[in-house]
């Protein structure tokens, strides 16, 4: 397995919509591991592959708690086949913006199809955290940042800040989770 460098906002490929995957094959196996990888070391609980530049349909998610045993889901190609009528407020951070957190409303339980690590589809139904980050890697595949469900105001503030320190070349302290 390896680090993959993660992409941080305002990047273009960020906005990218990503392109499904044919078959879940040793190539998309050794990119979801160095994805798993990679999140455990940000740290992080969710990572999209446009997040380290690669544009396909595969996400990996880890929500469990420092005392739980690891308990990684590979997906591929994940798509939601029913949402709940309910809402859930979470306050999310992302790894492609570092130190930036803002509160995103989502359905608060899905169900979600998706190919696994050994290219068999599985059906997964979610609810509190674990639902809010497939979504949040989920929108990803689409170009969307969770700064995207701000008011404008707040979601150019991150920006101009994310620019900023880019352009200063500035190491950011950490990352955010998600």
């Amino acid at each position: 397995m390896a680090l993959l460098p993660i992409i941080t906002a305002p990047d273009p490929r960020l906005k990218k919509v990503c392109q499904p995957v044919a078959a879940v094959d040793g190539e998309i196996r050794r990119l979801m591991e160095d994805m798993l990888e990679t999140m455990y070391n940000a740290p992080g609980i969710g990572l999209a592959a446009p997040q380290v530049g690669v544009l396909k349909r595969v996400i990996v998610v880890d929500v469990s708690g420092d005392e739980e045993p690891e308990a990684p889901l590979f997906m591929a190609n994940p798509e939601l086949t029913w949402v709940s009528n309910e809402d859930a407020r979470y306050e999310e951070g992302c790894l492609s913006l570092p130190e930036h957190y803002g509160d995103v409303v989502r359905p608060a339980a899905i169900k979600v199809r998706y190919l696994d690590r050994e290219n068999e589809i599985r059906e997964l139904e979610a609810d509190g955290l674990l639902a809010t980050c497939i979504q949040h890697e989920m929108d990803h595949l689409e170009g969307i940042l969770f700064v995207d469900h701000l008011t404008a105001l707040k979601r150019n503030m991150i920006l101009r800040k994310l620019l900023k320190a880019k352009k200063a070349d500035k190491p950011l302290a950490s990352y955010a989770t998600a």
